[in-house]
């Protein structure tokens, strides 16, 4: 059983059983260290010092990455947190992801997701967040997601590092009879400037490990620092651009069979019957056979290639049964109406009175507006995929993933052997975004292994499998209102939204057992955690049961409520005579982090400087995930369509640690928003989606994009991530351009609905 399995419903989201009573209950399992997974895997003249660094005698270093690989960067500067305490350069080491393990749990998401804004520091916010932090360890779920793997990682791998370079020295120091305070670590080797003698780590590795629990450490201050802060080269890019078989479908293991599925096409539906003898009878193909997965039904086809796989999938008659979703959009959209005009919410901050002060404003002007957005898929490149074998003694996972340990959950669950005896390996992923956290694809696996039991099995899903069961990000739908005084500043604004829960359709499906409630602030972030001064100010949540499955996309619930609430900002500084950057500027006037970004992209943009006729520009500002973030994106009529010409990002995370790989985060980020703000959308009819490939979900391509500018500041006392912040603002940062451009207010996403793009 999970350990999960004892932390119920709003402890889990809340950390109620921290705050309660578990925190001491669990102490001993929260002080004591996780056991060094890297102790029983290590290859001959390898020496561990903690589960993130092995040194070998022929002065190999590993450095282990806790976090998947997906494209953002991670490998190279979670490598760089260690070295640059270890005294070693990037070139000097390997750098491999981390086994399913305790070790690697990741606190920040969870402490980072606190349902309180990332603004709020006082007292009963940071004994919260402490209290989560507490639950992660108890929980010890390793993943990759909230752009937290740097921010999760500061401390650990430095200390790590740290530790390390001084049980080297003392072990120098033990061997020359010296003072370790009196020696020098530098690429790879301890000095006596006083002797002139040196020992490289490798020849010092095995005297050294034992003492790394028992030296005491400081990490160096910022100034000197030689790696961090400055731009590296990506370790990973090599591999890439060389075409290595680093992704999950290169996987390649001997005797092995490959696998596709065919899943019900209309969510929790089940299989009425099917007949796989036209597939039999095809060549290559050794089974058929019925897959029952928390994650759905279908069918899958084990061949000899993949290619055939996928073509006797298509010719097994399948009978499907509905599933219970409402069978199109327009009745999901309908679902949500309902709860925009019911009573059933919950609120997580509430300044003022807001409804007093509606209430009392009779003479003042109001104003009201409704916004819609759809359900997107992740469209990554590489196609879901996972190979397993299941032994008699044991199960091994190879897959492109973002949570080994849960894997490992699910991995128990189904053959029922214990954790020890399962192995995940993770892969470069040729894609994440939130999409290879779940973990169907490698259940389907598993499953599929169990029937040729001792052969690996790649399972490889079409592209058209994968467009069509999500998880999705959630459609969204919500009211807003203001009241404005007399100098056209909003006097009190109230926002509703109405949207499925992502946690409690995720945790459904990851934890079955797991009972799950109480308020998800995943559908209010982006709108209830921003930090502007508004008098009376509250935003509610309504959540929506449609049985679609739903789960973190790139920014989660800031990527619909960022859209929203900054469009609604803007028609407030419109309706109020005001510049909208000067408004937000007032509003967000007591936090510097906020001004910095604001003023700094108002240069960038030249913002106060108008633009020809034919051009125009809108912004927006959003804190997401413990970044700062302005961005103000600039368009042009072409002939009567609009073309984004540029896009003007300025961020602060706090602390930079690579800036050009913090740059190349927030242009992908600004990408993936454009592509989804211009024509992305998931839509439903008869009960089934119906796109199916790029063609018809396609993202932003290399004619359309944008010059995009990103500058960084760092005056947040935060630390905040990179993967996602940049794509909330751009959304309504375009919207609000176009109005600019056109005088015409559009509300719903994708654009493409009203504007036509050149």
């Amino acid at each position: 059983m999970s350990k999960l399995g004892t932390i119920t419903r709003r402890s889990f989201l809340f950390g109620a059983v921290a705050l309660t009573g578990g925190v001491a209950f669990g102490y001993y399992h929260y002080a004591t260290p996780a056991e060094n997974p890297l102790e029983n895997d290590l290859g001959e003249g390898e020496a561990t010092f903690n589960p993130f660094l092995k040194i070998a005698t022929d002065n190999r270093i590993t450095i282990i990455a806790p976090r998947a690989e997906m494209g953002q960067g991670s490998y190279t500067t979670l490598a760089a947190l260690l070295a640059e305490e270890l005294d070693v350069t990037l070139d000097q080491v390997n750098i491999e992801h981390g086994q399913a393990s305790a070790a690697y749990y990741n606190a920040a998401a969870m402490r980072e997701g606190a349902p309180l804004p990332q603004f709020d520091d006082g007292i009963v916010a940071e004994s919260l967040r402490g209290a989560l932090g507490v639950v992660a360890k108890l929980v010890s779920i390793q993943f990759t997601g909230g752009s937290s793997s740097m921010i999760d990682h500061f401390d650990k791998l430095r200390h790590a590092g740290a530790t390390a370079r001084e049980a080297l020295k003392a072990a120098a120091a033990a061997r020359w009879n010296v003072e370790a305070e009196n020696l020098d670590t530098n690429a790879g080797v301890v000095t006596d400037p006083a002797s002139g003698r040196s020992a490289t780590y490798g020849e010092l590795a095995f005297e050294a490990a034992p003492l790394s629990g028992k030296v005491e450490v400081q990490l160096k201050p910022r100034r000197d620092w030689t790696i961090l802060g400055k731009p590296q080269p990506r370790k990973d890019m090599r591999a890439k651009v060389t075409g290595a078989p680093i992704f999950g479908v290169d996987v390649d293991l001997p005797d092995m069979l490959y696998a596709t599925v065919r899943m019900n096409p209309s969510p929790g539906g089940r299989i009425r019957s099917f007949n796989g003898d036209p597939a039999r009878a095809m060549p290559g193909v050794k089974q058929v056979i019925a897959i029952d997965s928390p994650y759905g039904q279908g069918v899958a086809v084990i061949a000899d290639n993949t290619w055939r796989a996928f073509k006797a999938a298509e010719a097994i008659n399948v009978d499907w049964e509905r599933g219970p979703i409402p069978p199109s959009t327009g009745e999901m959209e309908a679902l949500h109406t309902t709860a925009l005009d019911g009573t059933d919410s919950f609120s997580l901050r509430t300044l003022g009175h807001p409804d007093a002060a509606f209430a009392d404003a009779a003479q003042e002007k109001r104003i009201e507006a409704e916004y819609d957005v759809p359900f997107l898929a992740h469209a990554t490149m590489e196609p879901m995929n996972a190979t397993a074998r299941v032994t008699d003694t044991g199960v091994e996972v190879w897959a492109p993933n973002q949570g080994p340990t849960i894997i490992q959950y699910i991995a128990a669950r189904i053959t029922g052997f214990e954790h020890d005896r399962i192995k995940v390996h993770t892969t470069f992923l040729g894609g994440g975004f939130g999409r290879r956290i779940e973990p169907d694809y490698a259940d389907y696996a598993i499953r599929i292994a169990q029937r040729v039991k001792g052969r690996p099995v790649k399972v490889t899903w079409s592209r058209e499998e994968d467009m069509t069961h999500g998880p999705y990000r959630p459609m969204a739908k919500s009211r807003y209102k203001a009241v404005l005084d007399q100098a056209g500043k909003p006097k009190a604004v109230i926002g509703s939204v109405a949207s499925p829960s992502v946690i409690t359709s995720a945790l459904g499906r990851y934890f079955p057992n797991l009972p799950v409630g109480g308020p998800d602030n995943s559908l209010l972030d982006g709108a209830y955690n921003q930090p502007y001064a508004i008098e009376n100010y509250r935003i509610d949540g309504r959540k929506v049961d449609l049985a679609v499955p739903v789960g973190f996309w790139r920014s989660v619930g800031y990527s619909f409520n960022t859209f929203m609430h900054e469009s609604f900002i803007d028609e407030i500084a419109h309706a109020g005579g005001q510049d909208p950057l000067a408004l937000r500027r007032e509003l967000l006037a007591a936090h510097p982090a906020a001004l910095g970004v604001i003023d700094k992209v108002a240069d960038m943009s030249a913002w106060a400087t108008p633009l020809p006729r034919g051009h125009a520009r809108g912004m927006a500002f959003a804190l997401s995930f413990g970044t700062w973030v302005a961005e103000v994106v600039e368009v042009t009529d072409r002939n009567g369509a609009i073309e984004v010409t540029k896009v003007f990002c300025a961020a602060d995370p706090g602390i930079v640690l690579d800036p050009l790989n913090f740059k190349a985060q927030m242009m992908s980020g600004i990408v993936y928003g454009l592509s989804a703000a211009i024509s992305q959308e998931i839509t439903f009819a008869d009960g089934m989606v119906q796109q199916s490939n790029f063609h018809d979900y396609d993202a932003l391509r290399i004619n359309q994009c944008p010059v995009i500018s990103v500058e960084l500041l760092e005056n947040s006392g935060h630390m905040g991530g990179a993967g996602e912040p940049g794509t909330p603002p751009v959304m309504p940062a375009l919207a609000n351009a176009i109005f600019a451009l056109t005088g015409k207010r559009h509300r719903r996403l994708p654009l493409s609905y009203s504007v036509n793009f050149a």
